[in-house]
């Protein structure tokens, strides 16, 4: 573990993010990332116990395998006019919580794990709660800490949405 100092910080900068994502400000949010930055959200299958590969991997589904320049196309296509399934808006809430923060072998890095939960909701009665385990590599820059790579492990099979229009 770490400092409680460097724990509030990171904790602050979550929450900062959350809400970044709650009010739709996606262009500060993706400035929260580093250029090189790797945002994975695989798809989970289900496997028996005895199953050495595990419920998920690189090489299978992924909701998302997106590289920077892949999370700034996503927010292009969500603000744009045509985009018919953001008329009316979606409506956010991020929760994160369970915070672990870890110093790692690379300095001016932090590996942070946490649990997520994102309540969607659009129109008067389409909502849906996504649930997931999420691992950060946060790195320190000169404007702060910035996401250097994020994998987010949804706790669902089957998701509980016609569709996966957010980010985690």
């Amino acid at each position: 573990m770490t400092s409680a100092e460097v724990y509030w910080e990171v904790h602050a900068f979550l929450a900062y993010e959350a809400r970044l994502l709650d009010e739709e400000r996606y262009p500060e949010w993706l400035d929260l990332f580093c250029d090189d930055a790797h945002y994975w959200v695989p798809g989970v299958e289900n496997r028996g116990r005895a199953d050495t590969e595990g419920s998920y991997a690189p090489s299978r589904m992924a909701y998302f395998d997106d590289t920077l320049d892949d999370l700034r196309r996503r927010v292009v296509r969500f603000t744009a006019p045509t985009a018919w399934a953001e008329d009316p808006a979606t409506r956010h809430l991020h929760v994160v919580s369970n915070i672990e923060v870890e110093d790692t072998d690379t300095a001016g890095e932090l590996l942070v794990r946490s649990v997520i939960v994102n309540h969607r909701g659009q129109g008067d009665i389409d909502s849906a709660t996504l649930y997931g385990r999420r691992e950060d590599v946060l790195r320190r820059t000169p404007e702060g800490l910035r996401i250097a790579r994020r994998l987010v492990v949804l706790r669902h099979a089957v998701l509980p949405a016609k569709n996966i229009n957010t980010f985690f």
